[in-house]
């Protein structure tokens, strides 16, 4: 093709994106514009997808990381062809359509979108995981002759990505893994909302990425020069390393305030929109008009997917196992017998819930494939390792230390990022759903730095499993910087993630159930100390959420425990007993689950309104309000003293707990009381 034959190519699309943002007057428009040619090198060119099938496996991932671009995106899926990308969808960009595809940032909800983008660095995560995921694949499945996984990971991101720190740490661990499958395109206009980047930034970033063991090549002329940026991401395919595709780019091109902050968010107005018009000899009058040269220009020979079904069939013929444990990843598959895997025999003995979550996990990854393990720098903390354990590493590394691997392994080393981690892990997951079960690891109290991708995990209904240890002020001397207090409150108030505190190793049990059986993420909250193992406890009610664990007729308080403090409830109602005081026990693993029952079961397990509630936690009271009508809880951060001496310095002892449960029994005849939460720690 030629230069012109581009130039109008360019012209169009841009002057489509500023038609679509001036409709409503709002979007984003100069990014979009500035990366026309990007847009045009990979949709054209460089993707190897299937627009009438926007699912099919071995697709080339696409991320679009500086996500309030999305309207590029969608743009592009409409011009491919794709069929739920129609022109009226494309029209519908900030409307108030309700079944729009088009809404102000990606969602992975909508056909073509692989994962939920906003919050910039986050898509660069989780093509860091995409690009993972396919590797072990690969060296899991491929054959000789049979590359029947072969795809590559694209992100774009924008200058302010690559401020975040989530994406040094996810760059940084993907230099280092060597992902050779990986290209990110930096459209580099060096304008962010505040203005020129050179106020905040003035670093190498082609030399930080070379540090970093990335593949670097740059296009200057990024706003016109589709051949130089087809050119560089072919290549970057050939690449023996991650790929960096630095394109310098102009926001806004074309416009009358092209290359400034005021180009990124906002509609152009509509004189300017009719100059765009004119000057480049589009009618005024005809607004959103895509031309049947565009549709020409972009049809797609539907040969990927025919190719990938044909390559399959002669895989299936030469290796049939291999083949049939590939499919049954394909499709999500988990053994028959997998819940059989998860151990009915924990030792009597006082245990730590992290060490009873070791032992499930034993059986579960050695005959779950689709299970990916992995911790920020916490292995000997966490008790995620197994037997059969391959490290996921570059295979051409040997290290110090003498823990090595290769891409077939299914244990991945973060290092001490957290916030990647959960984001690396979102990738992983969303690669297929169910092809990979992704096993986040670290102690509770660091997933504050992980929530902002678990929150996108969860937005996302991305099936993570992260397993937080060290759950407790029971972890001792590490004292309150290490020591959760008010954490579980957000997760437990986050939609459509359900946080399991197990109290222990039969609840435990029933929290990787749980866990598996879901298909949205689960954090596992476990304690660094030794728990007591209690009788009653059992496994499948931990999917109630709550459950009575014991019971005396004619109670005259119901006693809640939660996770590592059940002890503590347990004790409270011996000592009660001893005085003749009747009481009810409840093991509450979980407030989410317990939301899902049906309203006759949660009156019968908390009997509100007929006896007083008291839980015991040593967590913020925020939220029990709604279950309990009283609580032993934290209101202060922790302190550094032994386990159970800094339980009994803030009053978590069974004795001292059932003399303030007997006072409060009195107290709750007052109406003025029954009414009101008491933080009975308080008074």
């Amino acid at each position: 093709m030629t230069t012109d034959d581009y130039d109008k190519i360019l012209v169009t699309f841009r002057i489509l994106i500023a038609d679509l943002v001036q409709q409503y007057n709002g979007g984003h428009p100069g990014g979009a514009m500035g990366m026309a040619a990007i847009g045009v090198a990979l949709w054209k060119h460089v993707l190897r997808i299937s627009p009438s099938n926007p699912n099919f496996f071995n697709r080339d991932r696409f991320v679009l990381s500086n996500g309030h671009t999305c309207l590029f995106q969608y743009a592009f899926h409409h011009l491919v062809g794709y069929k739920h990308m129609t022109l009226d969808q494309l029209k519908s960009y900030h409307s108030a359509e309700l079944d729009s595809y088009c809404p102000g940032h990606p969602e992975n909800e909508h056909p073509g979108i692989e994962v939920t983008t906003g919050a910039l660095g986050q898509g660069v995560a989780n093509s860091v995981g995409l690009a993972i995921a396919a590797k072990n694949l690969q060296a899991t499945y491929n054959r000789p002759e049979y590359p029947i996984v072969s795809n590559h990971t694209f992100c774009i991101v924008g200058d302010a990505c690559l401020q975040e720190g989530i994406s040094l740490e996810a760059i940084s661990l993907a230099g280092h893994l060597c992902l050779d499958n990986l290209t990110i395109i930096y459209d580099n206009n060096q304008i962010t909302c505040d203005g020129s980047v050179d106020l905040t930034n003035t670093e190498n970033i082609n030399e930080k990425f070379r540090a970093c063991n990335w593949n670097v090549i740059e296009i200057m002329d990024g706003s016109e020069d589709v051949s130089a940026i087809v050119t560089a991401l072919e290549a970057s395919r050939k690449s023996d390393k991650p790929t960096l595709v630095n394109v310098q780019t102009k926001i806004g091109y074309g416009s009358n305030i092209e290359g400034t902050a005021a180009a990124h968010g906002a509609a152009f107005g509509q004189d300017e929109v009719d100059r765009l018009h004119s000057v480049n000899g589009f009618p005024v009058d005809k607004k959103i008009v895509v031309p049947q040269y565009m549709y020409d220009f972009f049809k797609k020979e539907e040969n990927e997917e025919k190719q990938w079904n044909e390559l399959l069939t002669k895989y299936q013929a030469a290796h049939p196992e291999l083949a049939k444990e590939f499919l049954n990843r394909v499709n999500g598959k988990l053994p028959s017998n997998w819940e059989s895997l998860v151990p009915t025999q924990f030792p009597s003995t006082p245990t730590a819930s992290r060490k009873s979550s070791g032992l499930c996990v034993q059986n579960l990854a050695e005959n779950i494939k689709s299970l990916f393990f992995g911790t920020a720098d916490l292995s000997p903390s966490v008790n995620l390792s197994w037997k059969s354990k391959v490290d996921f590493q570059n295979p051409a590394i040997d290290t110090a230390c003498g823990t090595n691997g290769d891409y077939s392994g299914r244990y991945l080393h973060y290092g001490i990022r957290e916030h990647s981690m959960a984001g690396i892990a979102n990738g992983i997951a969303a690669y297929n759903p169910g092809t990979f079960i992704p096993v986040t690891s670290s102690f509770f109290m660091f997933y504050l730095y992980a929530a902002p991708a678990v929150r996108y995990g969860a937005l996302s209904k991305l099936k993570v499993i992260h397993v937080a240890t060290h759950d407790s002020v029971g972890l001792g001397e590490d004292g309150p910087t290490h020591q959760p207090i008010a954490l579980a409150t957000f997760y437990r108030a986050l939609p459509q993630i359900n946080y399991i505190r197990p109290a222990d190793s039969e609840e435990t049990a029933g929290a990787w159930i749980a866990a598996l059986k879901a298909d949205t993420p689960t954090i596992i909250s476990l304690s660094r100390h030794n728990l007591e193992q209690q009788i009653t406890t059992n496994r499948q009610m931990v999917a109630k959420g709550a459950y009575l664990l014991q019971e005396d007729e004619d109670a005259q308080i119901t006693i809640i425990g939660v996770g590592a403090e059940l002890t503590f409830a347990v004790g409270a109602s011996k000592v009660l007993r001893d005085k003749g005081i009747k009481s009810r026990v409840v093991s509450f693993p979980s407030q989410r689950l317990f939301e899902q029952q049906s309203l006759n079961y949660k009156r019968s397990v908390l009997k509100r309104g007929k006896v007083p509630c008291v839980v015991i936690e040593a967590y913020a009271p925020n939220g029990w309000e709604r279950y309990a009508t009283a609580g032993f809880n934290m209101t202060t951060f922790g302190k550094s003293l032994p386990g159970s001496i800094v339980y009994d310095y803030f009053g978590f002892n069974s004795a001292k707990i059932a003399d303030r449960i007997e006072r409060y029994i009195k107290e709750y005849e007052d109406p003025d009381i029954k009414f009101e939460f008491q933080d009975l720690l308080a008074v």
